[in-house]
């Protein structure tokens, strides 16, 4: 049985160890798990960079991959606490991103500046409880490869963002994107696709809708 799904079976001993590696009311590792736990548990490459002043939130119960030639540019924040985080190689995480998993991230992406990828939601429903004590959701983020994610954009849990799209600058990406396509706006409109009869970039005018 994996650990995780045998601490899930046992409410008392989880909250223990949660924590032994975290302190109460944060989502920052003890140094001790950063130190002598996270470096034989997750895969980074040896070829991969992280700027010292990232925020790397990583715990050893949920994965974290780093590829090789991949870099997470300073200030930014990775948290897999509540689901994994996995980036693959020569992709780029510019300045002051935020991942909080679950979240995949394929090879050759391009992510400018203060770029927010989470696949958690608080949930609410409950009015007599405030929403900081109800539990929370999760549904995973797909960016595939060769993917160009512009500044200042947000992509909801739950999307997917299909091989060689673009995401212009500022949007707020809530259902998935198709591959070879151009989405921008809040929330995200289809601009572009790429069409294979005319073997072009052309425009569209329609929201981007799930499958």
């Amino acid at each position: 049985m994996p650990l995780k799904n045998y601490l899930d079976q046992r409410p008392a001993l989880k909250r223990w160890v949660h924590y032994l590696l975290i302190p109460p009311g944060e989502a920052r590792p003890r140094r001790w798990v950063s130190w002598f736990v996270n470096p034989f548990i997750h895969q980074r490459h040896a070829k991969a960079r992280i700027r010292s002043s990232v925020r790397l939130d990583v715990l050893p119960f949920n994965s974290f991959m780093l590829g090789a030639g991949s870099l997470i540019e300073a200030f930014s924040v990775v948290n897999n606490g509540v689901g994994p985080v996995e980036i693959g190689m020569n992709t780029l995480l510019g300045i002051g991103a935020v991942i909080i998993g679950p979240v995949r991230i394929g090879n050759n992406v391009i992510m400018a500046q203060h770029v927010v990828l989470s696949g958690l939601n608080h949930g609410y429903e409950d009015i007599n409880l405030p929403i900081r004590e109800q539990p929370v959701t999760t549904k995973p983020i797909v960016v595939e490869d060769d993917c160009w994610i512009g500044a200042n954009v947000t992509i909801t849990a739950g999307v997917t963002v299909g091989r060689h799209s673009v995401v212009a600058g500022g949007s707020v990406v809530t259902r998935d994107v198709p591959p070879f396509s151009v989405v921008g706006g809040n929330p995200a409109r289809l601009l572009k696709q790429y069409s294979t009869d005319t073997n072009q970039w052309e425009s569209v005018n329609r929201s981007v809708k799930s499958d």
